[in-house]
């Protein structure tokens, strides 16, 4: 039976940090954002994440976040969240579902503890800045 079910593969749909200013806290902040650099339109995109991991030898895990988008154009980007600098130390994980037609995919995507950092950018794609990527 599970040789039946056909699990469609993500591709040219990730996730990348991007730090910019924020005039609430006056300093830069990393953001996460969703990049769809198909040539497909994401139908009720889902994303949900959370923060999990070990600081100071104490487990640590942040509560679930959701969010939903009815809809993100082809060859787009939108802005997911701010993830809060204490976060930074902990594994980053955003799990992704939509669809594309009648096909629904989904895709656990895992900014690893410390990642996120300035050191580690390159250039994103569709945003043309510099941010840490995970595919």
């Amino acid at each position: 039976m599970k040789k039946d079910i056909i699990v469609p593969k993500v591709e040219n749909v990730f996730l990348a940090a991007v730090q910019e200013w924020s005039d609430d806290f006056m300093e830069k902040v990393w953001y996460a954002y969703l990049i769809n650099d198909s040539d497909f339109q994401l139908d009720s995109v889902m994303v949900v994440s959370k923060a999990f991991g070990t600081i100071d030898g104490e487990m640590k895990k942040t509560s679930l976040l959701r969010h939903a988008f009815v809809e993100i154009p082809a060859v787009s980007v939108v802005k997911i969240e701010m993830i809060e600098k204490s976060v930074l130390a902990l594994n980053n994980e955003f799990m992704v579902t939509y669809f594309i037609g009648n096909t629904l995919y989904d895709k656990k995507f895992i900014f690893k503890a410390n990642s996120i950092n300035e050191t580690d950018v390159e250039e994103v794609p569709l945003l043309f800045v510099d941010g840490v990527i995970v595919k």
